[in-house]
């Protein structure tokens, strides 16, 4: 069965045509944002030009009435002219909050106010911070809601000098419902629950505000964090009950990130660079974690099936550009510098090792994401975002020897490839308001679809999609129900590769930890998250794993948990 797989040719043909389609994005870019972000495909301006002509016309009709009438004929075309352009504003006011830098862990990144914006990357807005030093506290420095919002005056006086500081704790528990599976190879499985957390500190300093340096911002984060995750009891490795488990190095204080970012052309192009996390800055959502499994949040787990691509709360050398060749509409992208053991201890056990010795590679995502508002009354906004990335580090075959064959089968050494890539769809879109209730409660739907290249993953694709409905309860505008299912599917070579060990009776030093063949695995999971009070919220959670770790020889396994949230300053 295994003798008869097709060799796979080197990777470095696809690493060249990989290349050609970056540059060819970049280009259109560029174009993109020149052009004025191609107004034929969005009639901006012929709207613009007709609101125009049909001034003008009415201005030169008027003209041949009587000079009373002329005066106030024209004073009414200017009202209507005006009330229109507020209309449009009003219609177009987008204004999302784009992906923040740790979902529900830190303060938000605030978008600039979208205003009514012409095409075009040289037309300027406002964008932050937004009230000029010593005046009113720093806009961009505003954290979420917090137990103690003024903290005996502290927070008040550091935002009116720029500075923005927030402490929060996330907590997630789980225990299992069932009794693992019993057999010879599942000795270590056991009964049991566990507790998994993390303390975060995030600091973000307005330098234009503080010092004069205009449109200049620094972020910093770190954490500390603690316990286990209970999936692993009953065999599970793909995707943790309890996503805040890992990665913290068992110390008090882990660097999570520290960068720069630059604001320029009036806040439409963005500049950053630093010790940055991947995964935080693309294929990111402040709404993966309305949801505590690892499966949604932080990120889809498949989009960081790769060890080298960083994120949170591990980071990387990176370099990042974001532009917004219309208000509806992002286009960013980077080079993040891909270390070798970035969730090591040995590596980066504290995060604060800068030297880049090593680094092994480099990793170039593109990422473009359209949030346009659908309704008659504009009021149900969506985000659709399309990403790739390319890198160019040196991974081996997860089947294939240098001769072609099973490396497992046939011994010899693996294969190495030269290169690997990554490509994704996401979005989320509010499909109905509730009447008579506040403006953030409703119903959304988020979806989406990642794949990777399967000689090198774990995970060859997943599709995922979920509800949910905030406000659904008449006098809990800030409660939210939520339902999320993912199903992951295990690369072919990774997947054959477990069948032949299987076959073979070889159980020891499996992939991915399997104690059996790996094929596919699910994730259910429902949570309706509690609004206590302010800076406080409470979250009970149920998870149904199919075929855990992708096993179907695994047990089905419920669990049964909850997640807390306390912001306090």
């Amino acid at each position: 069965m295994f003798k008869n797989r097709l060799i796979i040719s080197n990777s470095t043909g696809r690493s060249f045509y990989a290349q050609r389609i970056c540059k060819k994005i970049l280009y259109v870019f560029l174009i993109y944002c020149v052009s004025g972000g191609f107004p034929f495909l969005f009639a901006k301006g012929q709207t613009q030009t007709q609101t125009q002509t049909q001034t003008q016309t009415q201005t030169q009709t008027q003209t041949q009435t009587q000079t009373q009438t002329q005066t106030k004929a024209q004073a009414q075309a200017q009202a209507q002219v005006q009330a229109q352009v507020q209309v449009q504003a009003q219609a177009q006011n987008l204004g999302p909050q784009q992906n923040a830098s740790t979902p529900l862990n830190s303060v938000q990144q605030n978008a600039p106010p979208q205003s009514d914006i012409a095409p075009g990357i040289f037309t300027t807005y406002p964008a932050p911070p937004l009230s000029p030093p010593s005046a009113a506290p720093s806009a961009i420095t505003e954290g979420p809601p917090s137990i103690f919002p003024d903290f005996f005056g502290m927070t008040p006086w550091l935002r009116k000098h720029g500075i923005g500081f927030h402490f929060d704790n996330t907590n997630e528990y789980a225990g299992a419902l069932q009794h693992p599976t019993r057999g010879p190879h599942y000795g270590n499985y056991k009964d049991g629950s566990s507790n998994a957390g993390q303390y975060s500190a995030n600091l973000i300093v307005d330098w234009e505000h503080l010092a004069g340096i205009k449109g200049f911002v620094t972020r910093m984060t770190t954490v500390g964090r603690y316990g286990t995750t209970a999936n692993r009891m009953f065999g599970d490795w793909l995707a943790h009950s309890s996503e805040i488990y890992g990665g913290g190095g068992n110390v008090v204080v882990h660097l999570v990130s520290l960068y720069g970012e630059e604001s320029l052309f009036g806040g439409r192009f963005l500049i950053a660079g630093g010790r940055m996390s991947q995964m935080s800055d693309f294929a990111s959502s402040p709404i993966f974690c309305s949801f505590q499994n690892n499966s949604f949040c932080g990120r889809p787990k498949a989009a960081a099936d790769s060890t080298y691509y960083g994120s949170y709360p591990a980071a990387t050398w990176a370099f990042r550009m974001k532009g917004r060749p219309r208000k509806d509409l992002y286009i960013q992208a980077g080079v993040y510098f891909a270390e070798n053991g970035i969730y090591q201890n040995y590596q980066h056990r504290t995060g604060f090792k800068f030297n880049g010795a090593n680094i092994v590679g480099y990793e170039i995502p593109i990422e473009a994401q359209w949030e346009p508002h659908f309704g008659p009354h504009h009021d149900l906004p969506g985000h659709y975002k399309l990403g790739f990335v390319y890198d160019d580090v040196r991974r081996a075959d997860n089947y294939y020897n240098t001769a072609g064959q099973s490396y497992y089968v046939y011994g010899g050494k693996q294969l190495m490839r030269n290169s690997s890539w990554q490509t994704y769809f996401m979005f989320d879109q509010k499909l109905m308001n509730y009447p008579g209730r506040p403006k953030s409660a409703g119903l959304t739907f988020m979806g989406g679809y990642i794949y990777n290249s399967p000689h090198t993953a774990v995970r060859d694709f997943e599709v995922y999609g979920a509800l949910m409905s905030q406000g659904l309860i008449p006098g809990r505008p800030e409660d939210m129900f939520g339902v999320a299912f993912s199903y992951v599917s295990i690369a072919p070579g990774t997947r054959d590769t477990t069948m032949a060990m299987v076959a073979a009776g070889d159980y020891s030093g499996m992939p991915n930890h399997a104690t059996g063949v790996q094929t596919n695995a699910e994730v259910l999971e429902v949570d309706y998250s509690i609004n206590v009070m302010r800076g406080v919220t409470f979250r009970p959670d149920f998870q149904y794993y199919i075929h855990p770790n992708g096993q179907v020889g695994l047990r089905n396994s419920a669990m049964l948990g909850f997640k807390s949230y306390v912001s306090l300053f």
